[in-house]
């Protein structure tokens, strides 16, 4: 039976910088979420963080620094993956051009398998030269490198053995064992620069934008629905369906309330007539209070959230 086009799912931001590195508390936080009903948790990804003086030339003052605490992304979903038994892990994002793909693609596929298929994996190329430098990879190529990269992993997520030759890559008869349980996991992006507005809509499975409701998120919808037609919608998905777009919403101060974000789901029907974007307020049933209170107490905090609904893009090209 198809699922509710009308489906809406919650989810948690994992507080990084906020948590502190008490395993019991990262735990409760986790385990409270997801008897709380919530349906997945999203953790932020930085590997090196740098002192101020050496983001003069960014333009602003950046996010993170040396003293902003990262907890490192695959090592923190193997440690949930034995908390938790059916919420999703998300990141929200790895910035995959600083990694080695092959190492990625092995790392996602060993957490889908403890979680038992309970990984989404957004990347990005992030801001942050500080990092790539330290990593020793390339901060000028990061954008033209991550779609091979992307290729790459998709085929060692669903393939045994690997052949592969491509403009940064060179796989010769190689492969990852054992392999995800999705095959291939889903691979959102995020992002607001047109490039990555392209990617999105040729490669990627989802999309975590940075705007609010109103005319700036619908000129941005357009510009993606426009691309996603200009590759002929079945070519450029990479799923063999012309596929439906998600709207995600989020606020990071407020409970239930946010912007809007889009993906393609395998699960909905092709697309369609235009549904319209719906905005959300809601608080989501909490099932177990006691838990939940319990946790927010050690973190002094609420769970931040995001939640999720659905609209079919135009059926005629814009």
């Amino acid at each position: 039976m198809m699922e509710d086009e009308d489906d809406m799912k919650l989810g948690v931001v994992f507080p990084q910088t906020e948590i502190g590195t008490d395993p019991a508390v990262i735990r409760d936080y986790a385990q409270a979420s997801e008897s709380a009903g919530y349906d997945h948790l999203l953790v932020f990804d930085h590997v090196l963080g740098g002192k101020l003086e050496r983001f003069d030339k960014l333009g602003r003052t950046p996010p993170y620094t040396d003293q902003s605490p990262f907890h490192e992304v695959f090592v923190l979903f193997g440690y949930l993956a034995a908390c938790t038994r059916r919420l999703e892990l998300v990141t929200g994002i790895v910035i995959l051009p600083q990694r080695q793909t092959a190492l990625v693609a092995k790392q996602a596929a060993a957490v889908d398998v403890l979680t038992g298929g309970r990984l989404r994996l957004g990347v990005g190329i992030g801001w942050n030269h500080v990092e790539y430098e330290a990593l020793n990879e390339d901060f000028h190529t990061r954008g033209r490198r991550v779609s091979e990269q992307i290729a790459v992993m998709r085929k060692l997520w669903t393939e045994p053995v690997v052949n592969f030759k491509g403009s940064y890559h060179h796989l010769d008869r190689a492969g990852i064992n054992p392999l995800p349980v999705q095959r291939p996991i889903p691979v959102w992006m995020g992002g607001m620069a047109e490039p990555v507005l392209k990617r999105v809509a040729e490669i990627s499975d989802g999309w975590f934008p940075q705007f609010q409701p109103g005319d700036e998120a619908s000129h941005t919808l357009d510009r993606v629905r426009a691309y996603i037609y200009k590759g002929g919608g079945s070519p450029a998905l990479g799923r063999g369906d012309r596929g439906a777009l998600h709207l995600w919403h989020w606020r990071p101060d407020r409970v239930g309330e946010a912007g809007p974000g889009v993906a393609r789901s395998r699960r909905h029907p092709p697309v369609g007539e235009h549904d319209g974007c719906r905005s959300h307020s809601t608080r989501p049933h909490r099932r177990d209070l006691e838990n939940e209170a319990g946790a927010r107490r050690r973190l002094g905090t609420q769970p931040r959230t995001r939640c999720s609904s659905w609209t079919r893009a135009t059926s005629t090209p814009p």
